[in-house]
């Protein structure tokens, strides 16, 4: 997929990898973007940003918790003409295991798996109308492989990773592309705190920019996985050869972060 002329909307728009996306996707020729978050100032600014560089810019608050705002922010963006590409890319982490109260997993289910389906259901019957369109779904490594301490993200991402691979076997012959995002530690405001990205930072941590650099790459080649860390490859290999040997080496790394020496 080529970007010049495109009209694109991203979700999770406000910072980090959303933000990042935004800035090259207008240097890469889009025409319109539209930009959702629940941060609206910030929103605003990425918007100006973008807009200054000669490509229209709409911000618009969008909660992908919530049903209702990702259909009004699709009606919103087809008001500019057929969406080429959605990107769901808005996600949250949390930490912990199946002790985690029941609310907190309720809602990091809505923002990490339910929006991605939720933009779907929007999105898909214009693009099944006219034969074309493209979803770039922002998962995780974690989606690949697993997040030591935190369940939460782990099956979430799992489960935008799923989601994602349905869609590509289901609409794939009716001209529907489609891409899930999967990198590991990446500068945002989720890592912020976290020295060197953690456990996830063990193959460095990486800017936004860089993230969105592999985007553009990822989308003009069509390539259904988009791994920024392309160390991924060979942990899912290897997952997929061994995984009682994968999970033995995936205590030890455990132990590693949570009982350092």
């Amino acid at each position: 997929m080529h970007l010049d002329g495109t009209t694109i909307v991203i979700t999770g728009a406000a910072n980090g990898i959303g933000a990042a996306m935004a800035r090259r996707f207008a240097a890469e020729g889009a025409t319109t973007l539209v930009l959702a978050d629940v941060d609206e100032a910030s929103l605003a600014e990425v918007a100006a940003a973008v807009t200054d560089d000669g490509c229209t810019a709409v911000a618009r608050r969008c909660d992908v918790s919530v049903e209702a705002d990702i259909v009004a922010l699709v009606a919103a963006a087809e008001e500019y003409g057929p969406i080429d590409l959605f990107c769901s890319n808005a996600g949250i982490g949390t930490r912990g295991g199946v002790e985690v109260p029941d609310e907190q997993w309720r809602r990091i289910i809505d923002i990490n798996v339910m929006a991605h389906i939720w933009a779907a259901r929007a999105v898909l019957p214009g693009m099944l109308a006219r034969g074309e369109g493209y979803l770039l779904n922002t998962a995780s490594a974690a989606g690949l492989l697993t997040q030591i301490g935190s369940a939460p993200y782990a099956v979430t991402k799992h489960a935008a990773v799923s989601l994602a691979e349905w869609l590509a076997v289901t609409h794939g012959d009716q001209g529907i592309r489609v891409s899930v995002l999967c990198p590991q530690a990446v500068r945002t405001n989720m890592t912020a705190g976290s020295e060197g990205g953690g456990v996830a930072g063990v193959d460095g941590m990486m800017e936004p920019d860089e993230v969105a650099q592999v985007v553009v790459e990822g989308l003009a080649d069509e390539r259904f996985l988009i791994l920024p860390h392309p160390e991924v490859v060979s942990y899912v290999q290897r997952k997929a050869a061994d995984h009682d040997r994968w999970l033995a080496g995936m205590r030890r790394l455990q132990a590693r972060y949570t009982n350092p020496i």
